[in-house]
């Protein structure tokens, strides 16, 4: 058995903000550890929309691509996603095809279809929810202002027009699947927070893919990626204390809000239903040594067909998350 995984290795970035910790050091350490995936042959690594979560700094996700971008030489680095509905295409397309003309052949342009945050805040973003029943429409127009085919006469995207960049569909259900095969463009699946549904997903993707009426043209292929938590270190004890202390920030965040939970609270959670509930959608998570984490890796990707797995980097300490990447650092030339 290889040292790491089979499968070409990306990572999904949320750039967290620890507790008592400024926001300008939680894009720090994302990227150092940008830096780390870079020096050692990670396909790539994005970082997602999010608003108004004190904990999370990616909510101006094309200036944090820009900054990661600018501080690593050859990974590359993209929206996982951009929440499409929260914005204009044309502004998608100027926002991303500068990214594209600054740093060529590194930029990727995933799509999600979800606000990326709660009713009060989706309306001071000045949306009112219908906005995601046009996210096909939308995608069409992004595609053709980035294609230089735009679909509205006269206006074109200065930068952005003819640069080509990569689109890929996010979900986490299968309205994404669908859509990503008839658009005949890659799909990621969101399986390290909501797995339910990723084995039917990736069948119904690969069944429907229209390689004919691709927005990547007519030699397009299908390719899944699928995401999963993972922490690797060479002690086993030392990934599964990170491995616990991780699912309890999962609890703090999801049943905590709007009110401070301790630490007997969070264990006695853990046990509760609506803690089991939580701790459910991690199930696509691997901690321990080296061998069981690519071991596991390796049949994730067989069970679903996978062509890349994308993975979240759970661990809490830094320390870890460094130990996790060298430990499954892709073959040189895989990536």
């Amino acid at each position: 058995m290889t040292s790491t995984a089979s499968q070409p290795l990306s990572l999904l970035d949320l750039a967290r903000v620890r507790e008592h910790e400024s926001i300008a050091q939680g894009i720090g350490r994302s990227l150092r550890l940008a830096q780390t995936a870079d020096a050692l042959g990670y396909r790539r690594i994005w970082f997602a929309e999010h608003h108004n979560m004190p904990a999370v700094a990616s909510s101006a996700t094309a200036l944090l691509i820009q900054h990661i971008a600018a501080g690593t030489q050859n990974v590359r680095v993209g929206a996982g996603g951009i929440m499409l509905p929260n914005h204009s295409p044309l502004v998608i397309a100027e926002q991303f095809g500068t990214l594209e003309t600054l740093f060529p052949g590194r930029i990727d342009l995933g799509l999600g279809r979800a606000p990326g945050t709660d009713g009060v805040t989706t309306r001071a973003l000045r949306r009112d929810g219908t906005e995601a029943d046009r996210f096909p429409e939308d995608i069409m127009e992004l595609s053709g202002f980035l294609s230089g085919n735009s679909r509205i006469p006269g206006v074109h995207a200065y930068p952005g027009r003819s640069t080509h960049v990569p689109l890929y569909i996010l979900g986490s259900s299968l309205y994404g699947a669908q859509l990503a095969a008839r658009l005949g463009v890659p799909y990621a699946f969101a399986s390290h927070f909501a797995p339910q549904m990723l084995e039917q997903a990736a069948n119904t993707y690969r069944e429907n893919f229209n390689s004919a009426g691709s927005l990547q043209g007519p030699d397009a292929r299908p390719h899944f990626i699928a995401a999963a938590n993972v922490i690797a270190h060479d002690d086993a004890a030392i990934a599964a204390e990170q491995r616990r202390e991780a699912e309890n920030g999962w609890i703090r965040t999801m049943l905590g809000r709007n009110k401070t939970l301790s630490d007997e609270d969070v264990t006695q959670l853990r046990d509760h239903p609506a803690g089991q509930q939580v701790l459910g959608m991690l199930s696509r998570t691997v901690s321990g040594t080296q061998d069981e984490v690519v071991t596991w890796l390796d049949a994730l990707a067989d069970q679903v067909t996978a062509d890349e797995l994308i993975l979240v980097n759970l661990a809490p300490d830094e320390d870890v998350q460094h130990r996790t990447l060298e430990l499954l650092a892709p073959e040189p030339g895989s990536a």
